[in-house]
């Protein structure tokens, strides 16, 4: 039987996401209240401008007192879409205060402070759910923290911001500049006026922070994720991705060391096989590709932004949370039991990809081959093309560790023979 008295839901925050949000829950509540066992009514909407316009969304409902509306008591969740750390942190905890449970979309604030969240929540017997926090409407959280409870999870592995994922898509294709792809994207509503976030990897990093501690059972901040964007990715780096079978993708990877005593996480452009599934993955989509003991390899993929995908996933976590409200229970929380360390980047094994620029004359190679040797980097393959003196030397190595490799690049820079570094990438999914 279903009950008759309506659960509130207090919205704070009404863009693009919130906005669809108010929309969804207005033209499907009946399908909402059957599916939650309940009639689920929109208490009120928090805003900073009143006065714009809002289609669908009853004028009665918006208020600018955010703090207000979370502190009324009568509220029984409360969804988040506003971003940032603040207000958003201090209207969360003191949801939790009231009585009220969170659905949040906050990448930042929940890779930036989720355990002090977490403690909040459980300390008053509420929810705090946050899918939309990671890639749009797929579903990456639940299943981390429900579906694969009872495995193990050893990588993480995704495509996670779909801005970036447009742009080298496009330098790929067309074989334009960074500049220009990003330029279409402005075009095209897939960057924002300020691109930073999306570029310099921010947004990618605070997901793999997340990510990372739901799979591993342990506590990743963003200050652990290691970040580096696409600025200064070129056309010459994605022409020589394609002469050695492969494509260029920001990655998001979390992983759990051999021994299984500590993980790393981390964002940075790679190059990786064709042959890999997020190779294809195109345009503004995203894709996480998840490795576990006894569940193999599954992939994951969908759109990872904009309002009707982000609002698919705050709606499906209110549902959760609604039904919880009236069994009187509360969903999973943080699980962080294994306390695993995060390594820095300087221990993380990969194979790197290096073009140098270098004079084009007898015993060139025969020296830097030695500058790697001595480091303790092994080559895989080398290609030397040139002219005029000058020449261009791409070296490929096997796997090794980045400290290594870091130092590599240095007395490689030391050589009278070595112009320049013209890029270093790392080479995944192989």
């Amino acid at each position: 039987m279903m009950r008759t008295r309506p659960l509130k839901v207090a919205l704070l925050g009404c863009g693009v996401v919130g906005s669809e949000v108010a929309r969804i829950m207005t033209t499907h509540s009946d399908d909402l209240a059957a599916r939650i066992g309940a009639p689920v009514e929109l208490a009120g909407i928090a805003v900073r401008r009143p006065d714009k316009v809002r289609d669908g969304v009853p004028a009665e409902l918006v208020t600018t007192d955010a703090t207000a509306l979370v502190k009324r008591g009568d509220i029984d969740v409360v969804v988040e879409v506003i971003g940032g750390i603040e207000p958003a942190r201090g209207l969360i905890t003191t949801a939790f205060e009231h009585g009220a449970s969170v659905v949040s979309a906050n990448k930042a604030l929940v890779a930036a402070d989720g355990a002090a969240l977490h403690a909040a929540a459980q300390q008053h017997d509420a929810d705090l759910y946050y899918e939309a926090a990671v890639a749009g409407a797929i579903p990456l959280v639940r299943p981390l923290r429900e579906s694969l409870a009872g495995d193990k999870v050893n990588r993480v592995l995704g495509i996670v911001n779909g801005t970036t994922n447009f742009i080298l898509d496009k330098m790929d294709g067309s074989g334009a500049g960074y500049s220009e792809a990003l330029d279409e994207a402005t075009a095209l509503g897939y960057a924002e006026a300020d691109p930073t976030a999306d570029v310099e990897g921010f947004d990618a990093a605070a997901k793999a922070a997340i990510l990372a501690g739901i799979a591993f059972h342990t506590r990743v901040r963003l200050d652990d994720v290691h970040r580096e964007g696409i600025t200064e990715v070129t056309a010459a780096d994605i022409a020589s991705a394609k002469r050695m079978g492969c494509t260029v993708k920001l990655l998001a990877i979390c992983e759990r060391a051999a021994d299984g005593a500590s993980v790393t996480a981390r964002v940075h452009p790679a190059m990786i096989p064709l042959s890999h599934p997020l190779a294809s993955v195109r345009e503004a989509y995203n894709a996480v590709f998840i490795e576990s003991d006894a569940a193999g390899q599954l992939m994951f993929y969908g759109p990872g932004a904009g309002g009707s995908p982000t609002a698919s996933a705050v709606l499906g976590d209110l549902v959760a949370v609604c039904r919880n409200k009236l069994a009187g229970a509360t969903g999973p929380g943080e699980s962080a039991y294994t306390r695993l360390p995060v390594s820095p980047m300087g221990e993380v094994v990969t194979r790197y990809h290096i073009s140098l620029d270098v004079a084009d004359k007898p015993g060139v190679l025969a020296q830097v081959a030695t500058v790697f040797a001595e480091h303790g980097v092994s080559i895989d393959t080398v290609r030397q093309t040139g002219k005029d003196g000058e020449a261009s030397l791409v070296v490929v190595t096997h796997r090794a560790a980045d400290a290594a490799l870091s130092s590599t690049v240095g007395a490689l820079r030391e050589l009278d023979t070595v112009r320049g570094v013209a890029s270093i990438m790392r080479v995944e999914g192989e």
